[in-house]
């Protein structure tokens, strides 16, 4: 068992800290493992060495970011502990004296809302980092994990210091249930569903009078995948999303339509495809065949990733687990159901 003391001089800190009946320590304590009494501006850890050491490099960390004058969500403060108890070979993870600082330090943009858009673990500052350092890059995992938006946020970011002339949004409509012939409307209207998510992150990010200012002149454009055949994006940031949904042509149309001074990311769950069944993923197929080359990086994420509700990353570990003991029936033969030859699914 370890005892330690730990005092903080800045009381406005300290609060930020602590947070609102110490709802954040209480935090700290129960994802560390450790638990933290306060008394006046020191703080007294205790418990086994391990979760001793995480409660107290956070403390350290989070204290640091309150003097900067960057306040963490609650949910922030509980991902933040996880980050150190990573593994620290990731790059980020483990109770190395910095990693809070280096994922949750920076902030990429500060949308209308005023709270900045910061990474929010380990995995979105991998792809963070990727984004920057390379012209394409692909990001596969679940929904929830934050590829979409923290790609439209780099985006913007690049948009506003110039370093591109426009962004450019695309996504498959392939229909999820339903047919597009079914819906009213013209196609315009009938596609505008699906690509609502990334109308609803630029709103989040862009003052609407800019916004529409940047749509009219085309500055941002958010158009199907089908509309980019023939084209060629040059001095631009282009986001394709939901690009489980490709066919390996469409992804290899999307690719090279690729200019110079442009940086393209790419998007998507090749777990939740809605292509015909028998169909391959583009997505699956490309992130085969990109492995290794230069200028192009890779980020997979996982449930532990997801920045949703925590009933998200549960239904997701769910959802697979009954996948891998459906493939693993249909993969072990008639045999394995008793001879019956038949499964039911």
């Amino acid at each position: 068992m370890r005892r330690e003391k730990i005092a903080f001089d800045d009381p406005e800190a300290l609060q930020t800290l602590c947070g609102v009946n110490n709802s954040r320590l209480k935090l700290v304590e129960r994802t560390a493992g450790a638990q933290i009494h306060v008394r006046g501006n020191e703080l007294t850890i205790e418990g086994d060495d391990a979760a001793a050491q995480i409660a107290i490099t956070a403390l350290h960390q989070l204290y640091d970011l309150a003097l900067t004058g960057r306040a963490l969500s609650s949910e922030d403060v509980t991902r933040a502990v996880k980050l150190l108890q990573g593994e620290p070979t990731s790059g980020y993870g483990g109770a190395d004296g910095g990693a809070i600082t280096r994922v949750f330090g920076e902030a990429i943009l500060t949308p209308r809302s005023g709270r900045p858009i910061t990474p929010k673990g380990a995995s979105q500052k991998t792809y963070v980092d990727l984004v920057r350092a390379n012209d394409v890059v692909f990001a596969a995992g679940p929904a929830g994990t934050g590829k979409t938006y923290l790609a439209v946020a780099l985006a913007v970011r690049a948009l506003l210091d110039k370093s591109v002339l426009r962004i450019v949004l695309t996504r498959p409509a392939i229909e999820a249930g339903e047919k597009l012939g079914f819906l009213p409307g013209t196609l315009e209207e009938k596609i505008d569903p699906y690509l609502r998510p990334l109308h609803d992150a630029l709103q989040d990010m862009i003052e609407p009078e800019r916004l529409a200012r940047y749509m009219s002149d085309k500055t941002i454009e958010i158009a199907p995948l089908a509309f980019m055949r023939g084209r060629t994006m040059s001095n631009a940031f282009v986001i394709l999303d939901e690009a489980q949904n490709t066919t390996p042509e469409q992804m290899k149309m999307f690719l090279t339509r690729m200019g110079f001074g442009s940086k393209m990311v790419v998007n998507g769950d090749v777990s939740q495809t809605d292509l015909p069944r028998g169909t391959r993923s583009g997505l699956r197929d490309a992130l085969e065949l990109v492995e290794g080359i230069r200028g192009i990086g890779i980020v997979h994420f996982t449930d532990a990733d997801v920045v949703r509700h925590p009933m998200v990353a549960a239904l997701i570990r769910a959802y697979d687990a009954r996948d891998r003991a459906r493939s693993e029936v249909r993969e072990a033969g008639p045999s394995s159901s008793g001879g019956q030859g038949e499964i039911n699914s």
